[in-house]
């Protein structure tokens, strides 16, 4: 590992959990305990199944939502900072810790980010740019730290996950800015990250997922994968799984408006390039795709449109729908069907990444 912008330390334990954010004990044991149940005791206690839109949600799902409702009110009803403290709280309790080869905190020009490397990996491969989620407003490395180890080691693919400004401290375009720039930092430090220069791909979920698509449009061939989950790829369409999902699965009609009247000023076009990915001409040479949804998810309809303007386009792409989860899955890895789903997620990284892997 040659040295990056400033020295690379190993500053994270190889398999503990990175976050320092604390959760109850008693809080962590109702949630295990409640996410280890056999199927017949969960359904019991998060009541009649719910069907939607032909659907029907994971009972363990329904029942984390419950239990959610029961710990206290949505972070989107709360001041920002106090939000964010009690997102940070929910990642930690649901995400769990994941053993991964090695984790590095590294500078670049934008500030920290995080380099996971799988147990096992030495020589030069892909790399992976992560972009978190959380609404432009809320999410950091740490929100994110259990799920970006998993999808490390689980694709056998190095992720470099970044930081960038959040609103309303940095409105729109700054986040788009600072995932170019961190991209571009990436491909320029490559040798130093372990990276083959031209197997760097992008990847995030929701917001991150946003920032993710606008990068691989704006870089094309530089870009060589992306990997995106439950992406924000519009704002002005009222799409059916925005009404069908406002409220009730976790991602909300108001998280949605707080996270866009915090990001987005007025004056700004709501079809801009560095913020609706659904509203750009797809250019020539844009990378291959993996665009994942969930059935009980505001933001279901709107990324499988985007996948469907990528393929008519001309990008090989590959989307999945994960019927029965809801927005936010790719964080809770303690819950059975959402960490098969993660899991799932991982094994299209690795192909995208490394494709002509046996």
């Amino acid at each position: 590992m040659k040295r990056l912008t400033r020295p690379a330390t190993y500053a994270i334990s190889t398999l503990g959990n990175t976050v320092t954010t604390t959760v109850g004990s008693a809080e962590k044991l109702t949630f295990d305990s409640a996410m280890t149940l056999p199927a017949p005791a969960q359904r019991a206690l998060a009541g009649r199944p719910v069907k939607v839109d032909g659907q029907v949600l994971a009972v363990d799902v329904q029942l984390m939502l419950r239990l959610a409702k029961a710990a206290g009110p949505a972070v989107e009803t709360l001041p920002i900072e106090k939000g964010r403290k009690v997102m940070q709280r929910q990642t930690v309790l649901s995400g769990g810790e994941e053993p991964v080869g090695k984790v590095q905190t590294v500078w670049t020009d934008g500030g920290k980010a995080r380099l996971y490397t799988p147990t096992g990996v030495e020589a030069p491969g892909p790399l992976l740019v992560f972009y978190h989620g959380g609404g432009f407003i809320y999410g950091d490395l740490d929100s994110h730290d259990a799920a970006v180890r998993f999808l490390c080691e689980k694709s056998g693919v190095r992720v470099l996950s970044v930081e960038y400004r959040l609103a309303p401290e940095a409105l729109f375009p700054a986040a788009a800015e600072d995932a170019l720039a961190a991209f571009g930092w990436a491909r320029q430090h490559a040798e130093a990250l372990g990276a083959l220069p031209d197997r760097i791909g992008v990847g995030g979920d929701s917001a991150g997922g946003n920032l993710a698509a606008v990068v691989a449009l704006q870089t094309t061939t530089e870009c060589a994968f992306q990997l995106l989950v439950y992406p924000v790829t519009q704002l002005e369409i009222e799409t059916r799984s925005r009404e069908l999902f406002r409220t009730g699965f976790y991602l909300t009609k108001d998280f949605m408006d707080l996270a866009m009247s915090s990001y987005v000023p007025a004056d700004v076009d709501p079809v801009d390039p560095l913020l609706s990915p659904l509203a750009v001409e797809v250019p020539a040479g844009v990378a291959p795709a993996f665009v994942a949804t969930a059935g009980f998810d505001p933001l279901r309809d709107e990324g499988e449109q985007y996948a469907a303007k990528l393929a008519e386009a001309g990008v090989p792409v590959e989307s999945w729908r994960y019927a029965d989860q809801i927005h936010g899955f790719f964080n809770t890895l303690k819950v059975p069907t959402a960490r098969a789903a993660c899991a799932d997620i991982a094994d299209a990284l690795h192909k995208l990444a490394i494709p002509n892997a046996s």
